[in-house]
């Protein structure tokens, strides 16, 4: 199983109402959690690693879940509050911009005591990325888990960077390459990219990054699909053109599938992506791209059921 790691929240998306004034609807999120839900969906064994609080929206957070095949047994409860998200959605169809309320919440106050003192061997890879790994004390103790478990297992990581929530880049930058050298497999976004390393080529970055350790490297690159950089070489896929709804969700979607093919088809191992092929590679980002696609046809961080891409 593939067990993702990190923060759950709430995600107050912009809707009209029929008043037509703008209002906001509460949705289910968080990169790890979207991750999780998105493997759930592809029917790919799945678990969630992260504490959700105790109040409402935690119970919801809880249902959506199990409601989309993931596996909780690794979730923690605590009385904190749940992180709460504000989604801002460009008009001209741009990145969405985001704004947490996270002080004392219940994923971001998570310990290293606080997870599981050995983890099944059922467990072959852990996913990890996003605000969970900026905010402390949280960060610090998923960073933990990582060292921990570097070596044991597969190691993913999406950082899926909020640059509104980091105040040192630098010192951001130092420390997300040292979680790549424990990595088999990372992906990131070409605008993550953008702002890591400003004027860096992407070739650039996925030989640094490989140079560090990791396997492959993944890079997103929106309507122009994605990338990866192996031992083996390079793959390029595009997804189908669909008329786009909004843009939430879709990274998150398009790794889900990534770890999805990768998984069914044997290759989520570390021996296997030491060795992966650019066709496995395509095939890959190929079934990654058409579930972004889908996801960004309707609105919110909706991911597609397994019958939905085939």
């Amino acid at each position: 199983m593939i067990v993702s790691c990190g923060e759950a929240l709430i995600d107050f998306v912009p809707m009209q109402g029929v008043d037509g004034q703008t209002g906001y609807r509460p949705c289910e999120g968080g990169s790890p959690f979207n991750i999780a839900v998105g493997l759930g969906r592809l029917a790919t064994p799945v678990g969630f690693l992260g504490k959700i609080s105790t109040d409402f929206f935690g119970d919801m957070l809880v249902s959506h879940l199990s409601r989309n095949k993931v596996d909780t047994g690794f979730v923690m409860r605590g009385p904190e509050n749940t992180t709460l998200g504000f989604v801002s959605l460009p008009e001209d169809g741009g990145e969405p911009q985001y704004a947490f309320v996270a002080t004392g919440a219940a994923d971001r106050t998570v310990t290293l005591d606080d997870f599981p003192q050995a983890l099944p061997d059922a467990v072959t890879a852990l996913q990890f990325g996003s605000i969970s790994l900026v905010q402390e004390p949280g960060a610090g103790a998923y960073e933990a888990l990582m060292r921990r478990e570097a070596g044991r297992r597969v190691m993913v990581l999406d950082p899926n960077i909020r640059p509104g929530l980091i105040a040192d880049r630098d010192a951001y930058v130092a420390r997300m390459e040292g979680w790549v050298g424990m990595m088999d497999l990372a992906r990131a976004s070409v605008v993550d990219i953008e702002w890591l390393y400003p004027g860096e080529s992407i070739d650039a970055v996925a030989a640094r990054w490989r140079a560090l350790g990791a396997a492959v490297v993944i890079v997103t690159l929106g309507a122009e699909g994605a990338r990866a950089w192996s031992a083996d070489g390079h793959a390029h896929a595009l997804g189908p053109t669909v008329t786009v709804a909004d843009t939430v969700g879709a990274g998150d979607s398009f790794f889900s599938g990534t770890l999805s093919w990768l998984y069914g088809n044997g290759h989520l191992s570390r021996d296997h992506l030491a060795a992966i092929g650019s066709g496995a590679l395509e095939s890959a980002l190929d079934f990654g791209c058409r579930c972004a696609a889908i996801t960004c046809s309707r609105p919110g961080a909706d991911p597609p059921w397994a019958e939905e891409v085939a």
